[in-house]
């Protein structure tokens, strides 16, 4: 499980980050707390919500994404593996 701290929020993000993708944060009507633009490596956060929103959010899409282990250090891949074999609670 993981813990819902401004840490893992930032783990998450310089493991996005590490893999090629860019976090924004930004307003907007979002039906979750985040989405993946489509053709692209951008993440598009709900600026409005909360630490566990947001970790939730960054957490489930970071499950479906495909890392390329190559870029990866050996915590950071760790961090993808614990995360692929997570089930979040909502």
């Amino acid at each position: 499980m993981l813990s819902l701290t401004n840490h893992t929020l930032e783990k998450l993000e310089v493991l996005l980050k590490t893999a090629g993708y860019k976090v924004r944060y930004e307003k907007g009507n979002f039906k979750t707390g985040a989405c993946l633009l489509q053709n692209s490596k951008v993440i598009v956060v709900n600026k409005f919500s909360n630490l566990e929103s947001r970790i939730l959010a960054i957490a489930e899409l970071a499950r479906e994404l495909e890392f390329d282990f190559n870029l990866l250090d050996d915590k950071q891949a760790a961090f993808v593996h614990q995360l692929k074999q997570t089930n979040l609670q909502l």
